[in-house]
Order: C-alpha cells, then sequence, then structure tokens
C-alpha cells in the first residue's frame, strides 16, 4: 500500500524512530522531500510553489486540514507564491513513519 493511503498510528515518547534503512527506504516514496538536521532533529521539509498568494494560502489550509485530520502537526511556512512544509515527530525528536506517511498525503493534495 503506498504511504498516501496509510493512516498514522498514535505516537508515543519512546517510539521507535526511522532507522536509517527505513529512511533510504521511505525516501525513495517521496523523492521531492529533503531530510533536514534542524537543532539535532531530523525532519522532511519540501517547499511547494504557486503562482500567487492566494493559491499558496489555499494549499496550507489543506495541509492544516490533514494536520488535524492526523492528529499529526507540521511547520507551514507560507509566503507569496510558496509554501515550505515540515514534517517531524515531536514526541521522539526525529522521523517516525508518520512523517512519511504525511509527507506523501501533502504531496497528494497538488
Amino acid at each position: 500500500m503506498t504511504l498516501a493511503k496509510q493512516q498514522c498510528e498514535a505516537c508515543h515518547a519512546d517510539a521507535p524512530k526511522v532507522s536509517d534503512q527505513e529512511l533510504a527506504d521511505l525516501i525513495k516514496e517521496i523523492p521531492d522531500w529533503v531530510p533536514q538536521v534542524r537543532d539535532g532533529v531530523m525532519m522532511l521539509e519540501r517547499e511547494y510553489k504557486f503562482k500567487n498568494y492566494k493559491l499558496a494560502w489555499a494549499f496550507s489550509n489543506k495541509v492544516s486540514e490533514l494536520a488535524e485530520a492526523e492528529f499529526h502537526h507540521p511547520s507551514i511556512l507560507l509566503e507569496w507564491g510558496k509554501v515550505t512544509v515540515t514534517w517531524w515527530t515531536h514526541a521522539i525528536g526525529g522521523l517516525h513513519r508518520n512523517d512519511f506517511i504525511c509527507a506523501a498525503k501533502t504531496d497528494s493534495m497538488l
């Protein structure tokens, strides 16, 4: 089953982070996302471009609705013609499978 069709699972502080091998395998399904490390925390980030602010705003609202539906919340930076979305799992301070699921679902909203 593709990542975009999966559901996030409840995550807790002792949930496992994705391994290096899982990262390598999962990132193949979301090739436009870039693993980033900020303050020692691994995250997934992607920048989306739009023709204007209104389209970017509408997309950021869709991402917000996804976040509420999955009860998994990213960082969303809204700019003129651009939205940057960053997924990571706050509870574990890194990447969980949920982040890859939500990244794939974010892509499917285009």
